[in-house]
């Protein structure tokens, strides 16, 4: 049984590298909107669905991607499809954590955290779908001082110093670690579906 999961959850990941290569490798710049109608100018983002294990991480994700819409200026987040001109729907289809470092005595010391999302984007003027793709998103997760890469962009955008790190625990560390892995990841998602579905790709 143990087998088949850990076999179920590398399938997973190599579906979310497979998605990021897709995707561009998650690298895009300036969406300036050129696949989205002229005349569109609001949108309704429906709560993507969860199909994780992990309890309301779609509307944590919902935080990140309604603030990467709106930093754009391009269309105003409306709260019912009545008022919009274009609806986003998706779902949220993998959140995985799997150790990719190990010590000496073969403890993990750092885990990949990945993540990986289906959408689609539609213009109810016309009732058609204009846009739809699945993409994702994989960060490095430290959960010990010595992983710790304090020049990597996740620590920087933390209130931590190197020097304060040697000063935590692993559980202290661990915890610090994820949470800004995650928010870099979802934050990351966020930015490419907002770029794929502005521009068409």
């Amino acid at each position: 049984m143990r087998k088949r999961r850990n076999s179920l959850v590398a399938a997973a990941v190599v579906a979310v590298a497979i998605s990021m290569l897709a995707a561009g490798c998650g690298y895009h710049f300036g969406a300036s909107g050129s696949n989205l109608p002229s005349g569109a100018k609001t949108i309704y983002v429906a709560r993507f669905a969860n199909h994780t294990r992990q309890t309301g991480i779609n509307h944590v994700f919902m935080r990140y991607l309604n603030d990467e819409i709106a930093s754009h200026h391009r269309l105003e987040l409306v709260d019912s499809p009545a008022d919009a001109d274009l609806q986003l729907t998706g779902e949220i289809l993998t959140i995985t954590e799997l150790p990719s470092s190990f010590n000496s005595v073969l403890e993990p010391t750092i885990y990949n955290e990945s993540m990986s999302v289906s959408a689609q984007l539609k213009d109810l003027r016309t009732n058609r779908v204009i846009w739809t793709g699945t993409l994702g998103n994989i960060q490095h997760d430290p959960i010990v001082a010595q992983a710790v890469v304090p020049t990597l962009p996740t620590f920087v955008q933390g209130n931590l110093r190197s020097s304060d790190v040697s000063k935590l625990t692993d559980m202290q560390v661990a915890s610090t670690q994820g949470a800004l892995t995650r928010q870099a990841m979802m934050q990351s998602v966020a930015r490419n579906l907002y770029a794929e579905m502005a521009e068409g790709f």
